[in-house]
């Protein structure tokens, strides 16, 4: 939900930040901390309209704000809406799929539900011409005005209309990145996207190729068979999942690792089985979300010689270790039956300080337990809170070398 202070502007207020005035006061106010924002306005305020030097400083915060996702150069140039910050692709993540397209021959593309312009700035940069179509006036007049920042207007048409209503004959690929939040926050079922996943996988094998947008935890039985169904994770955070249709493996997963590009895939016929489960050996691996979320750390307990700790848990455990980008590896030292006095015990007597605590199906907050155990020294350990063939379970070690 947006912020109470970043109200959703109306089409002229944005309008006049495009003028000379406006964008003299964005530079004004570029760099204003929070803590000042009332003296600057107040004092703004004596020479230009109150509108618009609100206008001003409530784009400056989302420009602050947006600098996560767009990075410092681009974010000082571009314009945003707090559902457009909200809501926008990563550029990392929009970068990477605007490739995959380009190396899929994409050179015209319909990027349906273009929001205020993230995916098309990035698939015009890869040298793909776009549409961008978004029926919310404003948004448009800020995905236009972003085009035009970035000097890539002419390669991005920006359309005010109805995705449901918009004809993509003769382009090479649509891509459609529904609305996943409402009223009442974000929206799990995928019906209830705006539009529907139905209405846009319907759209997608229209086309020769195509991407769909949707939520990291679709069900896997909402992805229909012929799709290649990716899963993107960013430094680690799984960011979201991409239906492809029309590339050359369809009906598999795929967990792709940015900013490496690591990426893993296996078809659904080809996947292999979950892995046994086996005792904790001297080795715990960590697998990144994306692999998790596409199902694939059989594919990575195979790659370490390895095992589940438990049936339902995505931990896996091997005695041997080995380098591989798709799961981050642990040395365990201990493994304790959970009891915060046996654990508090054992880290004062490593000496252990720093304490990162990492856990997978227990109930424990690890700051809970880090204001229990309070460690104290030079020292430092991980412990992960999990189940081990069904029991409540403490491992302690450190990321192996």
């Amino acid at each position: 939900m947006n912020a109470p202070h970043d109200p959703q502007p109306s089409t002229t207020a944005f309008a006049a930040l495009l003028t000379a005035e406006g964008t003299a006061l964005l530079d004004a106010v570029r760099d204003v901390e929070p803590a000042a924002e009332l003296a600057v306005a107040t004092r703004l305020r004596r020479d230009h309209p109150a509108d618009l030097v609100s206008a001003a400083l409530a784009q400056a915060r989302l420009r602050q704000r947006a600098v996560a996702k767009f990075g410092a150069g681009d974010a000082a140039r571009m314009f945003f809406t707090p559902n457009g910050v909200e809501q926008s692709t990563r550029t990392s993540v929009a970068t990477y799929r605007a490739e995959r397209f380009k190396e899929l021959g994409v050179r015209r593309i319909a990027d349906l539900c273009g929001g205020i312009g993230g995916d098309a700035l990035a698939l015009a940069r890869a040298g793909i011409e776009v549409l961008a179509v978004d029926r919310d006036p404003l948004t448009c007049a800020v995905a236009r005005a972003n085009a035009a920042a970035l000097g890539l207007e002419d390669l991005i048409e920006v359309r005010e209309a109805d995705v449901t209503e918009v004809d993509t004959t003769g382009y090479d690929a649509v891509f459609v990145d529904p609305a996943r939040r409402g009223g009442r926050g974000r929206i799990f079922d995928p019906e209830a996207y705006s539009p529907p996943l139905s209405w846009a996988v319907a759209a997608a094998r229209k086309a020769p190729r195509a991407a769909l947008k949707i939520a990291p935890g679709i069900p896997h039985e909402a992805v229909p068979e012929e799709a290649e169904a990716e899963w993107i994770s960013d430094g680690g955070d799984v960011k979201e999942a991409v239906l492809w249709f029309g590339t050359d493996a369809p009906g598999s997963h795929r967990a792709t690792l940015l900013p490496s590009r690591a990426t893993l895939c296996a078809g659904r016929a080809t996947m292999l089985p979950d892995p046994d489960v086996r005792p904790v050996g001297r080795y715990l691996y960590e697998p990144d979300g994306a692999v998790i979320r596409a199902h694939l750390v059989a594919e990575v307990a195979a790659r370490v010689e390895g095992g589940l700790v438990d049936e339902t848990i995505a931990y896996v455990t091997s005695d041997v270790v080995r380098t591989t980008p798709y799961a981050s590896a642990y040395e365990i030292t201990d493994q304790l039956p959970f009891n915060v006095k046996k654990l508090k015990a054992l880290l004062r007597e490593r000496e252990v300080g720093v304490l990162t605590v990492k856990k997978r199906g227990s109930a424990v907050e690890p700051e809970e337990l880090r204001r229990k155990v309070k460690p104290r020294g030079p020292g430092s350990a991980t412990v992960f809170l999990t189940r081990v063939a069904g029991a409540p379970t403490m491992l302690v070690g450190h990321p192996a070398p």
